[in-house]
């Protein structure tokens, strides 16, 4: 088993909901949901007096209403939890410069060559990164410490909210073996089920599960499983992930029923993924266009362009390709939700005839940083505006 690392996994605690609190202290108590009420709209995140009454993230928030008819729920800002997200991250990157983020609000941080400046304690680290987070943010996070990530990411959650737990190598397997087995990262819905046919319900049953048979039944997952079981995992703490996509969508409260509305579109979600690779200094080669239908008929269309680009304009131009073919292939097209992404960053990029220039780009961005978003927009975009402002 591994005992040579210090693995730290950090996740604040309703995040988003607190951020809300933190501003509006009117609502310290409430069931909150983030997340605006309305037919197509889901639940961000709430605080744990909503998730008393089932509420979670990810739910329609009409479902959530009925849950907690007396829940108070807001709209995102996303700026302003950005805005936190930040000075936390700013917290972790005192303790050790090997921190691989996994969201806004949580992150994994290999802390082994920093054990020395806290007396050689993990607890130590742990204890700083809660109480400087309170100090700078008022706000909570919880604190996973192991030997891996796996056991790190399950001490933060088990012990939220507020949580600060410890799993030292002695106290694997009496911690593992009552869970649920589909608490194990990877082992979804329909691989619990899976196990479930199996006879196998927690995670001890999987330990000690007949290799053979588990093999026969899951394949090449049933040693990968049975490894996480026996709580080993060899995954190191990522600090070089890149950014894999910058993207932009929208779900519509009516659906787009015209090409001409969803070119418009296209072109306002461009620009805001636009700015985003310049605010980051990336430069990508492919364009990728979400479409769902309605109900939720979700497709994907790509595009690779021949040079890595973070121009706008060269975004819309492949977006509007890609949209176009769409939607000349479908009998009765109808949108319900648009985005658009940019992916396959190049590590560097040399200027040339062959790369769009992005001059104008960079003063619209200047501008917009100025006198606020969306100052500066192309002529298309204002007709999304103008459908937006007659939705109900």
């Amino acid at each position: 088993m591994q005992t040579g690392r210090s693995i730290i996994h950090v996740d604040m605690d309703a995040f988003y909901a607190a951020i809300e609190v933190l501003d509006h202290p009117q609502w310290r108590g409430l069931p909150l949901v983030v997340g605006e009420l309305g037919p197509r709209s889901v639940v961000s995140t709430a605080s744990y007096e909503a998730r008393r009454f089932g509420v979670h993230s990810a739910m329609p928030t009409l479902t959530a209403k009925k849950l907690c008819p007396q829940a108070l729920f807001v709209p995102v800002r996303m700026a302003r939890y950005r805005e936190i997200s930040a000075e936390v991250f700013a917290v972790f990157g005192e303790v050790t410069p090997e921190i691989e983020g996994l969201s806004l609000d949580e992150a994994f941080m290999d802390v082994t060559r920093s054990l020395r400046l806290f007396g050689g304690e993990v607890e130590n680290i742990g204890r700083y990164l809660k109480q400087e987070i309170f100090s700078r943010t008022g706000l909570v996070a919880s604190v996973g410490m192991a030997h891996n990530k796996l056991l790190a990411k399950l001490a933060s959650e088990l012990s939220k909210p507020d949580g600060f737990l410890r799993v030292r190598p002695e106290q694997v397997h009496a911690l593992l073996d009552p869970l649920p087995v589909g608490r194990l990262w990877t082992v979804g819905k329909v691989a619990e089920a899976g196990l479930h046919r199996l006879g196998i319900r927690t995670v001890g049953e999987l330990r000690f599960a007949e290799p053979r048979r588990l093999r026969q039944a899951c394949g090449n997952q049933a040693e990968h499983w049975q490894r996480l079981a026996r709580g080993l995992d060899d995954r190191a703490v990522d600090a070089e992930a890149a950014e894999k996509s910058v993207s932009a969508e929208t779900t519509f409260v009516t659906d787009l029923t015209t090409l001409e509305q969803a070119l418009s579109w296209l072109a306002r979600l461009a620009e805001r993924v636009g700015e985003r690779l310049r605010a980051h200094e990336l430069r990508g080669r492919t364009v990728t266009v979400k479409l769902r239908k309605p109900p939720f008929e979700t497709h994907t269309r790509q595009l690779s362009l021949a040079h890595p680009t973070d121009s706008t304009d060269a975004l819309i131009d492949a977006g509007r390709t890609l949209l176009r073919r769409w939607w000349e292939a479908e009998k009765n097209p109808s949108l319900r939700l648009l985005g658009i992404g940019m992916s396959q960053f190049a590590a560097e990029v040399q200027g040339g005839l062959f790369v769009p220039a992005a001059g104008s780009d960079t003063l619209a961005d200047r501008i917009n940083r100025r006198f606020g978003q969306g100052s500066l927009v192309r002529g298309v975009v204002l007709k999304s505006r103008r459908s937006e402002e007659k939705d109900p």
